[in-house]
């Protein structure tokens, strides 16, 4: 028997496996190594190289042929990979020296070291247990890791270990991110090497101060609760500090207004020296700080301010090889790749990040049309588009190479080509296809122009009614309406069902300026939720088989929310909702993603308010099905819990699935299968004529 589309995509987690990924390219641009595992159901990531002389792959590290028993994660290890939403397992993540020939990384905790031009095997390093973050230096004589909080360097040659840094309270690590920083500010690391690798910036977190939350496994009451160090909106965050620590021991502290810049968003250390950006709390203003290494005294080089907020932009601020400081930044309307604080990209076109810098070089992604993201350059010619058109791309360059790795509505999966000297090659993918076409249309929608795609079944006779499926995200930071085909999979999959299925992204995605995101500053219900209902009325004008006596709505996450928002503020609009991990109450989620758009709960209480979704219990009418994992850390499941209480106290029916062990991500098959098969019985049974 043919095992289901759901099964099938869980197993695959979500058709990923077998494609390359984490590309890094050497300086000199002759060597491309990558991640992929051995085939489209394999989970065990390997590390591999490509030999632009000879086109030849070469396997570096298989996982399955080192001596390790299982994959027993260290708990710092487990919250990087739920913070980075990380499914796979075996090498997920390696760290390198600059020429790119060795590279660090971990398996089951233990550390590894493997080397690109010599061919020799993998080592296993002796190291205390658990280690997380390895980190060669510059010249790869080095390796600096976590261990118990610790951090410490491991010499190559003389294989010796040396703590550097010790947890000094029983709250405090060293070189470790904190927990916002890794789940919203996308800083997963915690220490970087200087340039000539013999001292490093090292990030100290205390999170004393941060409230602890008890997240029990009610399956298995036999197990003590997880405890959480976890800051919701309105209350004390970790305590982060820097220290330039050498390999003597000598520290150095790094001074800066940490009253005023509550926030340490990252750190750049190159040949043009060191870098710290940090943030104040309200993420009005964004401060790039030249530290001096002697004495650890800071500079401000660069700042920006907003009324709203200042977004932290991927990769930077970063340095040209001439030593011009490259930064992104809002202006007359556009996100702008800005040089020595001069815009050079032209207002038409929204910057999403920085992908790198080849000497005089920045490769970025950057969107004339927000439902397509291009690679571009700037440099000395100016700016020139390298890989563009319809699709979704991303990159990498080094050395005069270039990786482009692109997604589009016409092709199933991603494909990695690399561009050197006039020739190029595509690095094979062993994914699995997904043996389902999305049938998608792309269209603008409504006086605000909003992006939407539209599903129908697959051989759908003009003519027949169609219940309709709405299935945003819908919020900040992503994305649902894009040129590429893998992003609307489970989508048809629905439509496949029976449904027409219409996604939208509305006020306060990104891709179409600032004052499109900021719209909902403040109020992260209204705005959201009245762009789903303007496009759904357009695209049935467009479309008259969608029958809107029958609209349902699901989503995770913020989707989750605003599922469950629009049964309970426009039930004379959407007729059932499937709500997975939302967010009921504001001042239950983190700091720096809340704070952001509603401010604090204490000053901005009405912005609370009208975010919130616990005092529209009583107004429930329609079907509501709530799912939340129990082992989330994330959107914790009091979020489900307290919105169902308030729903019970109204007297107002709901079902509730609690997913035992599942946190914000279901990579379990089973769950994950079962999961969509009971959200379409369920909306087929609220909407059935």
């Amino acid at each position: 028997m043919t095992d289901s589309f759901p099964r099938r995509q869980a197993r695959t987690r979500r058709f990923t496996l077998g494609a390359p990924r984490g590309v890094t390219v050497s300086p000199d641009g002759e060597r491309v190594v990558f991640l992929r595992s051995r085939a489209g159901t394999d989970p065990v990531t390997c590390l591999w190289t490509l030999d632009l002389h000879t086109g030849e792959e070469r396997l570096v590290v298989d996982p399955r042929e080192l001596e390790t028993a299982g994959e027993d994660l260290p708990p710092e290890e487990k919250a990087r990979r739920e913070r980075s939403r990380e499914q796979a397992g075996g090498v997920v993540g390696y760290a390198t020296d600059r020429p790119v020939t060795t590279a660090a990384f971990t398996l089951s905790g233990k550390l590894f070291v493997a080397d690109f031009a010599g061919g020799l095997s993998p080592r296993l390093v002796d190291t205390p247990d658990g280690v997380v973050d390895p980190r060669p230096d510059p010249h790869g004589r080095r390796v600096a890791f976590v261990s118990g909080g610790a951090l410490h360097v491991h010499d190559v040659t003389a294989r010796t270990n040396t703590a550097l840094a010790e947890p000094d309270g029983p709250h405090v690590t060293y070189g470790l991110a904190d927990f916002v920083a890794a789940e919203e500010m996308g800083r997963m690391r915690g220490y970087w090497w200087a340039p000539d690798g013999e001292s490093l910036l090292v990030a100290r977190v205390d999170d004393a101060p941060v409230r602890r939350w008890h997240i029990a496994d009610p399956a298995h009451p036999e197990r003590p609760p997880a405890v959480v160090a976890y800051p919701a909106a309105g209350t004390p965050n970790a305590r982060v500090s820097l220290e330039l620590i050498a390999l003597d021991g000598t520290v150095v502290p790094v001074r800066w207004d940490a009253v005023r810049d509550e926030y340490l968003a990252d750190a750049v250390w190159d040949a043009h020296g060191l870098l710290v950006v940090v943030q104040q709390r309200d993420q009005r203003a964004l401060r790039v700080l030249r530290v001096d290494p002697a004495t650890g005294d800071t500079t401000p080089v660069h700042e920006q301010t907003d009324a709203a907020w200042v977004d932290l932009v991927p990769g930077v601020p970063a340095h040209t090889e001439s030593g011009a400081l490259v930064t992104v930044g809002d202006v007359e309307g556009s996100k702008r790749l800005v040089v020595d604080g001069e815009p050079v990209t032209p207002a038409s076109l929204q910057v999403r990040d920085v992908a790198d810098v080849d000497g005089d070089v920045v490769l970025f992604r950057a969107s004339e049309d927000p439902t397509s993201i291009g690679l571009w350059t700037w440099g000395p010619d100016g700016v020139t588009p390298v890989a563009g058109g319809t699709g979704m791309h991303s990159g990498r360059l080094a050395g005069g190479t270039l990786v482009v790795t692109r997604q589009d509505l016409d092709t199933d999966g991603a494909t990695t080509t690399v561009r050197r000297g006039g020739s190029e090659r595509t690095i094979a993918s062993f994914a699995d296809l997904p043996g389902l076409t999305p049938r998608v249309t792309l269209l603008t929608a409504g006086e605000r122009d909003l992006r939407a795609a539209v599903l129908l079944p697959t051989g759908h006779e003009p003519g027949t009614p169609l219940p309709v499926l709405m299935d945003p995200y819908g919020g900040p930071h992503a994305q649902r309406v894009v040129a590429a085909r893998s992003a609307y999979l489970t989508s048809q999959w629905f439509a496949d069902q029976g449904f027409a299925v219409v996604v939208v992204d509305g006020r306060g995605t990104p891709g179409r300026g600032p004052a499109f995101e900021r719209a909902v500053h403040g109020d992260l219900a209204a705005p959201v939720l009245a762009d789903q209902v303007d496009a759904l009325h357009a695209v049935a004008e467009r479309y008259p088989d969608l029958d809107l006596g029958r609209v349902g709505i699901r989503g995770w996450s913020f989707g989750g929310y605003l599922a469950a928002l629009a049964v309970l503020r426009r039930p004379d609009v959407f007729h059932a909702a499937v709500a997975g991990a939302p967010v009921t109450d504001w001042s239950l989620y983190d700091t720096h993603y809340t704070e952001r758009y509603l401010g604090r709960p204490d000053t901005d209480p009405d912005a609370y308010a009208r975010s919130s979704l616990i005092d529209d219990a009583p107004a429930l009418t329609r079907p509501l099905l709530l799912v939340h994992g129990l082992a989330d850390d994330n959107v914790v499941a009091a979020h489900t819990l307290r919105l169902s209480s308030a729903l019970l106290a109204a007297g107002r029916p709901h079902s509730v699935l609690p997913l035992s062990g599942v946190t914000h991500m279901t990579p379990q098959e089973v769950v994950a299968e079962n999961l969509l098969l009971l959200q379409v019985q369920f909306l087929q049974q609220a909407l059935a004529p």
